[in-house]
């Protein structure tokens, strides 16, 4: 186990933004995050957990406490079951499934960050969410001060929301369990109307994983959703709002401000979710309300690829990146009505 102190944290996240940390400790197994888990706890010391950075927009100042950056290490297939340890980079994993040869996870290909947080998000992508895989998650229980294995249905999983996240200061994940399944090669019914499309391919078929697994790099590729060092647009957390799901008496309300903002022929995008409720696309609403690609003049933009995606252009500051999300935020309230809530976690500000 390393400890440095004193040390920025921005390398670490994917916004490459925030402070020193006070202490950074970096743990490479299940034992030693528990122990800096446990030794933070006694000592009433403020944790931060650190997977791949990927989703984290943390402030200037830094976090006062000890951040613990997971590094553990772990693959492990048998059969059809998987077990991945937390700090495992996530779209490595899947290219590993798809080469042996298991659907469920192929669509999710691309995502950055490391699997133990895809069930605190129920990470989801292009028709697939890992809560549709997942049998067991093994956390270590703060509360109780020990560990856990949690079945599928006690993650409470939703859209983008789980037990992990409801109790975020509670659980360290250390291990996700997930059960793919052996389909001759082939992918999981093809879900994502735009996957679809690319392939060439009708929803609800199947096609070879390589190709499933090829098209969703390209399709995020496209928008700027796959890590390069040298494409500021993927200087982000991915989407960083999640699509508003509204009860039918909402969206209808929101049907009629469209309506009268963009004319009687304008339809907003609506997807089922649930009975009662209407998902919207938060891309769609951002694009609408004035705010195209590449919006912005500062560090601190609208990707140029996708605007569901907010960017550091370089040399942005945590406080660049949250005026330009408080500024879409306010503008799509007053435009539509509906409040954007922020799909990263934020320590040390808010919105």
């Amino acid at each position: 186990m390393q400890e440095l102190h004193d040390v920025p944290l921005a390398p670490l996240t994917t916004f490459r933004l925030g402070g020193p940390a006070t202490r950074l400790v970096t743990a490479t197994t299940d034992a030693e995050v528990i122990d800096a888990v446990r030794e933070a706890d006694a000592a009433g010391t403020p944790l931060l957990v650190i997977g791949g950075g990927s989703n984290l927009v943390i402030g200037d100042k830094g976090f006062d406490g000890t951040a613990l950056r997971i590094a553990t290490r772990g693959f492990e297939l048998s059969g059809t079951a998987l077990e991945l340890a937390a700090g495992e980079v996530w779209t490595d994993a899947v290219a590993r499934t798809v080469e042996a040869g298991l659907a469920g996870i192929e669509c999710l290909a691309g995502i950055p960050g490391s699997a133990g947080a895809t069930p605190i998000q129920n990470v989801g992508a292009y028709g697939q969410e890992v809560s549709s895989t997942i049998t067991e998650v093994v956390a270590y229980d703060r509360e109780a001060g020990r560990t856990v294995t949690l079945a599928n249905e006690e993650c409470v999983f939703s859209y983008r929301h789980s037990r992990f996240k409801e109790h975020p200061e509670r659980y360290v994940v250390l291990r996700v369990r997930f059960r793919l399944e052996d389909a001759d090669g082939l992918s999981a019914p093809v879900k994502y109307a735009e996957t679809a499309r690319a392939l060439g391919v009708e929803a609800g078929d199947r096609v070879p994983l390589g190709a499933a697994r090829e098209t969703v790099l390209k399709l995020r590729a496209g928008k700027g959703m796959v890590l390069d060092p040298e494409d500021h647009d993927t200087w982000s957390a991915g989407s960083f709002f999640t699509n508003p799901i509204l009860t039918d008496t909402a969206f209808a309300a929101f049907r009629e401000r469209v309506r009268e903002r963009l004319g009687e022929g304008v339809e907003p995008p609506a997807y089922p979710a649930g009975e009662g409720h209407t998902k919207t696309s938060a891309a769609w609403l951002i694009d609408k309300a004035g705010f195209t690609k590449g919006y912005g003049t500062g560090p601190a933009r609208i990707s140029t690829k996708h605007t569901l995606a907010l960017t550091n252009r370089g040399g942005a500051t945590t406080e660049d990146l949250l005026a330009l999300a408080r500024e879409v935020v306010a503008g799509v309230r007053e435009a539509f009505g509906i409040t954007l809530v922020n799909e990263p976690v934020t320590v040390g500000v808010s919105l």
